[in-house]
């Protein structure tokens, strides 16, 4: 007779579920033990902390677009899981969450690891959170967990308490009152605007003559139409940070990355434009966005709660953004005035020659920014990328040119220090045959990258291109928040929290077995990627490099330049305070 644990496991492989992301416990013995008897179908994926399974599963939602799933069991197990959780529900990606319990007849006695798991998860699961209480509720709520989580693109949660994991299964369901069947299946609708509104935008955007896009995740699979919407009405585009990957950044017209982390194009484009068409973003950056009443404008998304939530948006347009393009670019009139459109190409060529210009200053002893700015150049074209949050992420933002169709992730609302690995990993297992490259500041190294590097190293000679390349930024600093001090408060880098301790990054990835590679010399670095992705392992690419190079947001009013020169001057900085003036210097400002 099978268990419950058992007709879960064979419900999750209905569902197509390939892998689970967990770590062991006794509150999930049972269902470990299903895993075992499924022989690898779907498999376990253990992880070094339950965070990072929660990670993972996100991870796997975002490099698949297919459901997540993290198994945790209860009391710390559950905990644990939070961050990752509410990483998937900031993002939009779908999660389920597959939790233990204590017994169910210790509920409420304060037994040993006995929390109130529906109060803990009722935020970041709440659109569907449930405890199976009987055999026969299992395939509802588990094909209901797992409907929501793709249909609405949220974490959901199912808690399973020890004694009904180990019940006898229900083979077949009674027909009869109170016990509900279900199916493991879930459709997508067609989603398009009406037309009145299609003509109203295309009225809108006809009438513009300085047309900017603002491009977001929600627009992928939208490469083409983008693309005849700016030509048609001489337009330039910016992109979200999480929209980066949707269209390549080659075009004389795109001009980057938006936000503090963006382009001095992106912040021309924008500060420039009268008419503004956003397509699939909901980018929190606001204050990056033209002026409220500068420019009129069209909004796309497929989620009607999103349209006019950043900005007054006159003419909302819900709808799948692929669909709705092409409905609207029949209405849309050739603009004869090009003027604007060079406007962008010049402002964006001036871009990458400050780009190139930062990378190649002098720095001690490395550029960060050279070194993500060479990474360019030697990416295969079927990389995978993970960001982390941080200073990576800044230079990720503006000098990385990806491939065509390389998917790259980071946390992206919720902002979460130590994603890099763990979502590295969900690609790699995903896709075993694509190399994958982690950007990783020191501080987020050691927060959950050597942790995961320990995974790295236990798998690796299964997979069928071992290239799995992880860049750590090695400043000794946590320094995105080092800068937002200065800027942000006027105050002094502090000390005591802002060093990160030193760590021999490459000596660890060798002491496991890895490749390590240190470079701390301009040029050393072209040929260290070289040498990384030729590699027959698993690589730790370790540069030192300068915590002095400013993250500064792009043309940053000089009411906060002074702010973060004074802050520099306390700490008679004369390193950084050289920096800033070369950076603001090639600014123009």
């Amino acid at each position: 007779m099978s268990t419950v644990a058992d007709a879960l496991v064979q419900r999750l492989r209905t569902w197509g579920v390939p892998r689970v992301f967990g770590y062991a416990g006794d509150g999930i013995d049972p269902i470990l033990a299903a895993l075992r008897r499924a022989d690898g179908d779907p498999e376990f994926v253990p992880v070094r902390h339950e965070e990072m399974a929660a990670f993972m599963a996100t991870g796997h939602a975002k490099y698949t677009g297919e459901v997540g799933v993290c198994l945790a069991t209860q009391g710390p197990g559950a905990i644990h899981l939070l961050n990752g959780l509410y990483d998937a529900k900031l993002d939009h990606r779908p999660v389920v969450a597959l939790v233990g319990q204590v017994v169910s007849t210790a509920l409420g006695t304060g037994y040993l690891q006995e929390v109130d798991l529906h109060a803990l998860f009722k935020d970041v699961c709440g659109q569907y959170l449930q405890t199976v209480s009987a055999p026969e509720q299992l395939p509802v709520l588990l094909d209901n967990a797992m409907r929501t989580a793709i249909s609405e693109r949220v974490p959901t949660c199912l808690i399973l308490p020890h004694d009904v994991q180990r019940a006898d299964a229900v083979e077949e369901l009674p027909h009869t009152h109170g016990v509900v069947p279900s199916s493991a299946v879930v459709a997508r609708p067609r989603v398009l605007p009406r037309e009145d509104d299609l003509r109203r935008a295309a009225d809108l955007l006809n009438a513009g003559r300085k047309v900017a896009l603002l491009i977001g995740r929600g627009a992928a699979g939208a490469e083409r139409e983008l693309a005849e919407v700016v030509d048609v009405l001489g337009a330039g585009a910016t992109a979200s940070l999480v929209g980066k990957t949707v269209i390549t950044e080659d075009a004389p017209w795109h001009t980057g990355v938006m936000g503090h982390l963006g382009t001095t194009a992106s912040a021309e484009l924008m500060a420039g434009c009268d008419t503004l068409l956003i397509v699939g973003s909901n980018d929190p950056w606001t204050e990056f966005y033209p002026e409220p009443g500068q420019a009129r404008a069209v909004q796309i998304d497929i989620k009607a709660r999103v349209v006019g939530g950043k900005y007054p948006v006159e003419v909302p347009l819900v709808g799948d953004s692929t669909e709705t393009l092409r409905a609207l670019l029949p209405l849309l009139t050739p603009n004869p005035d090009r003027s604007w459109e060079q406007e962008v190409f010049a402002s964006v060529a001036r871009w990458r020659r400050i780009a190139g210009a930062r990378a190649q200053a002098p720095a001690d002893p490395l550029n960060p920014e050279l070194v993500v700015h060479e990474l360019s150049a030697a990416l295969p074209l079927d990389v995978q990328v993970a960001v982390d949050v941080g200073s990576a992420c800044y230079w990720y933002a503006r000098h990385l040119a990806l491939p065509v169709g390389a998917p790259a992730h980071t946390s992206g609302y919720l902002a979460s220090m130590g994603c890099a690995l763990p979502y590295g990993l969900a690609a790699k297992l995903h896709a075993p045959d694509r190399p994958v490259v982690a950007l990783v500041g020191d501080g987020a190294m050691q927060m959950n990258g050597l942790l995961e590097l320990i995974t790295v190293a236990d798998r690796w000679r299964t997979w069928a291109d071992p290239r799995f390349v992880v860049l750590v930024l090695h400043n000794r600093d946590l320094s995105e928040v080092s800068w937002e001090q200065r800027e942000m408060e006027g105050d002094p880098r502090f000390e005591t929290s802002q060093r990160v301790p030193d760590f021999p990054y490459a000596a660890y990835a060798e002491l496991l077995g890895l490749r390590g590679i240190r470079v701390d010399a301009p040029d050393e670095v072209g040929r260290a990627w070289q040498e990384a992705f030729q590699a027959d392992r698993p690589v730790v690419l370790e540069a030192v490099v300068d915590p002095n190079v400013p993250l500064l947001a792009p043309h940053l009013p000089e009411e906060k330049v002074d702010t973060m020169r004074r802050a520099l001057e306390q700490e008679s900085n004369e390193a950084a305070l050289e920096q800033l003036r070369r950076q603001r210097a090639d600014e123009g400002r």
